[in-house]
């Protein structure tokens, strides 16, 4: 029997079971033996809850805006479910003020919150395992200290011409969290998370290739260890080639949680530097890694997505590779206007000179190359995708485009990893 971690939170009995348990509890919670309270409480509890929800609403998405694109309708009516829950506890106790009811009615409305979390949880599918929700995640961590120079490297394209896998070689990867310095940007980064596949520590070591991964926003670097399944999908890859994968460097591109600098360098943070510069520069001198560009590649999902092709445009030196997973058509806080108010003071041509989209219209990239995926079924995305794959091959990129079934979610994302992961590692020098 499978632990109770690893219990998917995407398909089987659990998701299912949890909502036909928030039924119930919410049954419980709207309909005890008393008119009264059916007919005075209810209304006025829905009421609220409607109100409070369409408050949040109008806060989100038309005063603070966090987000660059709305969130879902369909996220705002379990959020109000939510509400409702937590609002009817009190009134619900007060029909019959015993101990076995107010415990309950407490657990009714737990039960509504893990329902609706769990519901959230399937319109984006960051969490894939009950395990995952409380990091108890089968990552192997090791500390940066432990990290040696080999004496010996091989190096070669494909590596898998020069390369054989001694006997010792780990199963897996390991993962370590570094903090990256700004040196050249001064922008204010959380810890990224690195990935090392097997072959890493082998001796002679081989001189891997980079991916270097971005997050969404809202997002974090770890995103991609729990949503993206990174690991998982990188050490299957490894073990179908001699411990060979890619080193990945998931970097910070926001700041913060809810922080969206665009990607740019702007009067909202040097975020395009930190990426461009810092970043390689910090992988190089930390790690022994194949220096060459052409070994090195950027992607992101998301907002990561569409900074990965704004580092590509701007930076085909650094990166002449990229995957753009569910991005935008160009960086973007709500409005043009916006966004360049906010980035640059109102000097629109400040923005036209770094927006992917101006670049790819104006200037030739034979050199580069990338995958662009999208859901099939992101209304919001899919056509913006689509705009800059069309862009990107008339500029003279080598690119493709994958549709994969779903919406704007961990799902598609991780599944675009994997799905890429063959075409990276030959454009990458892996294989052939």
């Amino acid at each position: 029997m499978a632990k109770f971690t690893d219990l998917s939170l995407l398909t089987g009995w659990l998701p299912v079971t949890s909502t036909v348990l928030g039924v119930f509890a919410g049954m419980w919670l709207l309909f005890p033996r008393s008119r009264r309270y059916v007919t005075v409480a209810v209304p006025i509890v829905l009421l609220a809850a409607a109100v409070l929800t369409a408050a949040l609403y109008l806060i989100v998405e038309e005063l603070w805006r966090p987000f660059p694109d709305p969130i879902a309708v369909s996220v705002y009516v379990l959020i109000g479910i939510a509400i409702a829950a937590v609002l009817f506890v009190v009134p619900r106790i007060m029909v019959r003020r015993t101990v076995v009811t107010a415990l309950v009615t407490v657990l009714a409305a737990a039960l509504v919150l893990v329902a609706v979390g769990v519901r959230v949880n399937l319109e984006y599918e960051s969490y894939p395992t009950v395990g995952s929700v409380f990091g108890a995640d089968e990552v192997t961590r090791i500390d940066a200290s432990e990290l040696t120079r080999a004496a010996r490297v091989v190096s070669g394209r494909p590596l898998t011409s020069v390369w054989t896998a001694p006997a010792g070689l780990p199963d897996s990867g390991r993962v370590f969290t570094a903090a990256i310095p700004p040196t050249a940007s001064g922008f204010g980064a959380r810890e990224a998370e690195i990935y090392l596949p097997p072959a890493y520590f082998a001796d002679p070591r081989p001189l891997l290739p980079v991916l270097v991964l971005l997050a969404g926003e809202p997002g974090a670097p770890e995103d991609w260890i729990v949503g993206g399944q990174l690991v998982r999908t990188m050490d299957a890859f490894a073990r179908a080639h001699g411990g060979l994968a890619p080193v990945v460097v998931v970097a910070d591109g926001t700041g913060g949680q809810l922080a969206d600098p665009l990607c740019l360098d702007s009067r909202l943070g040097n975020a395009a530097t930190y990426l461009a510069v810092d970043v390689p520069a910090w992988t190089r001198d930390t790690l022994q890694i194949d220096p060459d560009p052409r070994a090195w590649a950027v992607g992101g999902l998301s907002y990561g997505g569409t900074c990965a092709l704004q580092l590509a445009t701007n930076f085909p030196q650094v990166y002449p590779t990229f995957l753009d997973f569910s991005g935008q058509d160009e960086p973007t806080l709500g409005t043009r206007q916006r966004t360049v108010d906010a980035a640059f003071g109102g000097d629109a041509e400040a923005f036209v000179r770094v927006n992917p989209l101006d670049l790819l219209h104006t200037r030739t990239y034979p050199d580069s190359a990338g995958a662009f995926v999208v859901g099939a079924d992101d209304d919001i995305y899919r056509p913006q995708v689509e705009r800059m794959y069309e862009a990107a091959k008339a500029a003279g990129m080598d690119v493709h485009l994958e549709l994969v079934p779903g919406g704007h979610s961990f799902g598609v994302w991780a599944r675009g990893l994997r799905d890429q992961l063959p075409w990276l590692a030959t454009r990458l020098g892996i294989t052939p």
